[in-house]
């Protein structure tokens, strides 16, 4: 028994994402949509369900092409707060992000969570010269800096997946995981109270 406890924790170091952060799931009465905050070592990061019909109506405002609305819209897209809690700087780079998600046979594959650059470069493409929205790629924070924006995982409406996450505290890398991170559903059914 011991010899396995050993090779768990082991497994965790070597895969640099143990997770210690202090996790809560709270869930919108009205919607039932679901938000996970995590916070750890000076660290917090919040993850807010989004509908894909709110996507659509955010980037129709902003005159994107019906094709690229679609595509974002296809993504299950979540709204991301960060923030330094710390007394340190702070720092954050997205392209260190992955995600986990599991096969029928539960072998785990790691994917990179897609980058505001990466969206960027393939709005250009389309034409589009927007660039707000989505969470900025690098974040150096002081102390009490906080930013927010999109981040978009390329799931099924019903894919769970794990969010694997790292951010550096004066130079000292720090490592997190949000597991079972549902993605937004397609739409949600709200009961208006007669008063």
């Amino acid at each position: 028994m011991l010899n396995k406890i050993i090779l768990i924790n082991f497994v965790l170091i070597i895969n640099g994402f143990a997770n210690a952060a202090n996790i809560n799931i709270h869930k919108n009465e009205e919607s039932g949509l679901l938000t996970w905050t995590a916070e750890d070592q000076g660290f917090t990061i919040e993850l807010i369900q989004l509908l894909p019909d709110f996507v659509r109506a955010i980037y129709e405002k902003h005159n994107f092409p019906k094709p690229e609305i679609e595509r974002i819209a296809e993504y299950c897209v979540f709204g991301t707060i960060v923030k330094n809690t710390s007394s340190k700087k702070l720092t954050y780079k997205v392209k260190n992000w992955r995600y986990r998600i599991y096969n029928s046979a539960g072998s785990a594959q790691l994917r990179p969570v897609k980058t505001k650059t990466q969206w960027l470069e393939e709005w250009r493409k389309a034409g589009i010269t927007f660039s707000w929205t989505l969470l900025p790629d690098v974040g150096d924070f002081e102390v009490g800096d906080w930013q927010q924006g999109f981040t978009t995982i390329d799931l099924s409406r019903k894919g769970k997946f794990d969010l694997l996450y790292k951010w550096q505290l004066d130079g000292v890398e720090h490592t997190g995981v949000l597991e079972n991170v549902e993605c937004p559903p397609t739409t949600v059914s709200i009961q208006i109270e007669n008063e």
